[in-house]
């Protein structure tokens, strides 16, 4: 039989049935011709002779045009001889005898070639029975798909590959083929055309199902295997867990095919850092030994020791580990020696101080798992030999002499060694304390001695941070104080030059040198103020209102301020949250910083302001130090001008600090934006990039108005205690023209200060009063006991000696519930309005002041 089949396989031969194959001569063709040249030949014997030479000269002319005629097309391939074939006979024989079956088909799917492979795979038992491959399969459920496929991508001339089973037929056992399809495409005339061809595939197919099912067997003996296994990307992944160790740990299999598991999720405390700082040479392959705590689902540790090894590509890169795990809690209690080295790398490697030790180079030869996460990048390596892994190369340059000598002095065993704290490379807002002890036996590994390193970074920031504040503390006290004794003298001066004012009149020589006076005194006069308000001991008059409707106000001045260069953006919020803040300081802030950031953009640029909610779980991810997580109203103030240096930023909120001219600025623009945003219970943080610009973030805090609030806005307004605003009244009371300001009564006039005393009891004595001195709270009591109590106002200062104001008013109260008072200080009201009886009335002016400000504070008190 199988004699037969192979008889059968060797009669088949290729069909070709193209249009340029060979055809065999005709024989009646060659005696047509014949008979055609011999008619034409008797057909000349009988002509007459005068007419035989024109008919001759006429056949040949028709002969010679029909050779010539034949030439041309024999030499474009039109005609060829009987029995020629085109093209190789070699390459011919080779598709012809090719082992994947060939067929080429017509865009109407007409067979024009199957060699005798095709004829073999599927079945045809001579030419005529050839057929083309939709038609052989297409009683196949499992195929015809595949076939649906190919079929469209030939007639779409592309290119497609399918593997298909063949079930089997005709005593054959079932096959795999490969199926494949293209587009002839060798001339223009065979664009249409199509290849196809069939590979049997079987014999691939099984020995790729035998080397699945070995690794299958593989796997399932490495899943339960005694031991665990693990691999690990360079992305802390894990990529395979086996199932021993999964139960170990408590976990399900499927989630680390998923990608939800990472080497940190099973691996105990700084134990995955030591995972990932292995290096090498490039092409080498490292294999660890490390004792280490593994972590179960639920966080009980499992003490293992790892056999960790990674292979490193041609560029130094490290591929996937692959680590060998061994249950060592499992022998504690048959080998004392190993639970005591268990027990200790427990403790070396989850100790919370990292630990080292170095040889006398200082070249590293163990780390714990802290000390490989603080300078992952230094045990990684620099060079190829791991040169990089030298502790010394941790530090600073600057610091490496200092720690290169504490280690030569542990390597000569030397005790007592000074640590040693550095900055460390890369990175130098990082700080690192390093102790270092000798090691005794010097023998193993060449290790001479052990570095216990301590991150110090945080506690340099709180130290710098509270430095910082306790300057600014100073300053700003100091500044308070001068503040408060320049405005007794601006007092004393902005009084005489209005006395001195009355005296002359407009047209006298002397009056616009007096005036000249009064405005420099004006101007130091808000020097003052600045100074007071960086110092946080300002007078401020709080209320609750939008910030996102002051600014807007505010539009206009800024654009005026700015100029034409720079552009203004404003943007607030949706929903702004509402704050308490002294609106007229508050503008005071923005514009200073506007214009701050106009200076630094002296070509022009942009100016933007942007207000918006930050809620408190928003500002405790905030970069900001120092602030508690609240709610807040965000003020961001950018610019795109020239930045400020590093190496000034933390200078520039301190007084008298400035980076412009002499006699461009006072230095005081960020220390009164800083003081007022402190009194005012907020924050202000800067960010700038030289080149780039400087934003300035300001966090005020968002108002909620308590109990007490509530009630006294229940309350009638004559019942609602509050501070009287004497001044904002004055103020008023001078700007309307022609105001009187004569009054009379008895007012009792207390001042530390003799000469502005006198000045101020001459003021009001030229209004009408009559004018009661002391020179402190104690002189002030007995002048009151000796009148009886017989006194309208009492002027009192603050800041005296022996009895203050304060205290002068309780005794007052007293002894009279009634009198009224006024306060006047170079301080703000808030300094002292906490030592003040509850629900204390009095009015308050800030010194300096002038004449008509003093008396018209005087007579709105008195007129109550």
């Amino acid at each position: 039989m199988a004699t037969q089949q192979k008889a059968e396989e060797s009669e088949r031969v290729a069909v070709d049935r193209s249009p340029g194959s060979p055809r065999a001569g005709s024989i009646g063709l060659v005696l047509l011709v014949a008979i055609a040249l011999v008619g034409a030949a008797t057909g000349l014997l009988i002509v007459r002779r005068d007419y035989a030479e024109t008919y001759i000269l006429a056949l040949l002319a028709v002969l010679a045009s029909t050779g010539v005629f034949s030439l041309f097309a024999l030499a474009a391939g039109i005609l060829r001889f009987a029995g020629k074939q085109a093209g190789s006979p070699m390459a011919r024989a080779m598709v012809d005898g090719a082992f994947d079956g060939l067929v080429v088909t017509d865009h109407n799917g007409h067979v024009l070639y199957a060699n005798a492979a095709y004829l073999d795979l599927t079945d045809a038992a001579d030419g005529n029975d050839v057929r083309p491959v939709e038609r052989v399969f297409i009683g196949d459920p499992e195929v015809s798909e595949s076939v649906y496929r190919l079929l469209k991508a030939g007639r779409e001339g592309r290119r497609l590959q399918e593997e298909v089973r063949i079930a089997g037929t005709k005593g054959r056992p079932a096959r795999w083929l490969r199926l494949t399809v293209r587009p002839l495409g060798m001339k223009k005339r065979d664009a249409r055309l199509t290849v196809w061809t069939i590979a049997d595939v079987t014999r691939d197919r099984e020995r790729q199902e035998n080397i699945f099912q070995e690794l299958q067997h593989a796997i399932d003996y490495l899943d339960h295997a005694p031991a665990g296994f693990f691999s690990v990307n360079a992305k802390g992944d894990l990529v395979y867990l086996n199932a021993t160790l999964a139960e170990w740990l408590d976990y399900d299999l499927a989630q680390v095919g998923s990608g939800g598991l990472k080497l940190a999720d099973i691996v105990s405390g700084e134990g995955a850092a030591l995972l990932t700082t292995l290096s090498a040479a490039p092409g080498d392959v490292k294999v660890e030994v490390l004792d280490l705590d593994l972590k179960t689902r639920s966080g009980r540790t499992v003490p293992v020791r790892m056999f960790h090894k990674v292979a490193f590509g041609a560029d130094g890169a490290a591929g996937d580990s692959r680590t060998l795990v061994l249950n060592r809690a499992r022998d504690d209690g048959t080998d004392p020696q190993r639970a005591a080295e268990v027990r200790f790398m427990r403790f070396f490697n989850n100790t919370p101080m990292a630990i080292a030790t170095v040889d006398k180079a200082g070249k590293i030869a163990r780390t714990n798992g802290l000390f490989a996460r603080l300078f992952h990048g230094v045990l990684k390596g620099e060079g190829a030999q791991g040169e990089g892994r030298s502790i010394l190369s941790i530090v600073m340059e600057r610091d490496r002499q200092a720690l290169e000598a504490a280690i030569r002095e542990a390597a000569e065993g030397q005790g007592d060694i000074a640590p040693v704290e550095a900055a460390l490379a890369g990175e130098p807002d990082r700080w690192a304390h390093f102790f270092i002890s000798a090691i005794e036996e010097k023998e193993r590994d060449g290790e001479a001695a052990i570095v216990y390193a301590l991150e110090t970074t945080d506690r340099r920031k709180l130290e710098s941070q509270f430095a910082q504040s306790q300057k600014m503390e100073m300053v700003g006290k100091l500044a308070g104080g001068i503040a408060h004794d320049f405005n007794n003298v601006l007092s004393a001066i902005m009084m005489a030059t209005d006395f001195l004012l009355n005296a002359h009149k407009p047209t006298d020589p002397s009056f616009q040198d007096i005036m000249q006076i009064k405005q420099n005194a004006n101007r130091a006069a808000s020097l003052v103020r600045q100074l007071l308000a960086f110092s946080r001991r300002q007078t401020l008059r709080p209320q609750v209102l939008d910030l996102g409707e002051a600014l807007s106000d505010l539009t206009m001045l800024l654009r005026r301020l700015i100029g034409e260069k720079v552009v203004l953006e404003v943007a607030h919020g949706r929903d702004l949250w509402p704050v308490k803040v002294d609106i007229s300081q508050f503008e005071q802030v923005i514009v200073n910083l506007a214009v701050n950031a106009r200076d630094a953009m002296p070509e022009g640029g942009k100016l933007m302001v942007r207000t918006a909610n930050l809620a408190a779980n928003e500002s405790k991810n905030f970069p900001s130090k120092g602030m508690p997580a609240a709610d807040y109203v965000l003020v961001e103030v950018s610019d795109t001008g020239v930045g400020i240096a590093p190496a000034i930023i933390e200078k520039i909120f301190e007084p008298f600090f400035s980076t412009k001219d002499v006699g461009k600025g006072t230095g005081l623009g960020l220390s009164t934006v800083y003081g007022i945003v402190k009194q005012t219970g907020g924050f202000v943080y800067v960010d700038s990039e030289v080149g780039k610009g400087t934003t300035f973030r300001i966090f005020l805090p968002r108002y909620v108005p308590g109990a007490e609030e509530l009630e006294a806005e229940e309350l009638p307004e004559a019942e609602s205690p509050a501070i009287s605003g004497a001044l904002a009244a004055a103020d008023e009371m001078v700007r309307q023209a022609g105001a009187d300001l004569t009054g009379q009564g008895t007012i009792l006039l207390v001042e530390d200060e003799e000469g502005l005393r006198t000045l101020n009891a001459r003021g009001l004595v030229s209004r009408g009063y009559t004018v009661l001195e002391a020179g402190n709270g104690v002189e002030a009591m007995a002048v009151l006991e000796k009148r009886g109590g017989d006194v309208d106002l009492v002027v009192s200062d603050v800041v005296m000696p022996e009895m203050d104001g304060p205290t002068l008013l309780k005794e007052m109260r007293r002894r009279n519930p009634g009198l009224k008072i006024i306060f006047v200080s170079g301080y703000a009201e808030d300094a002292f309005q906490k030592s003040l009886p509850e629900h204390g009335q009095f009015a308050f002016l800030p010194k300096p002041f002038t004449l008509k400000q003093l008396v018209a504070a005087v007579k709105e008190t008195m007129a109550g």
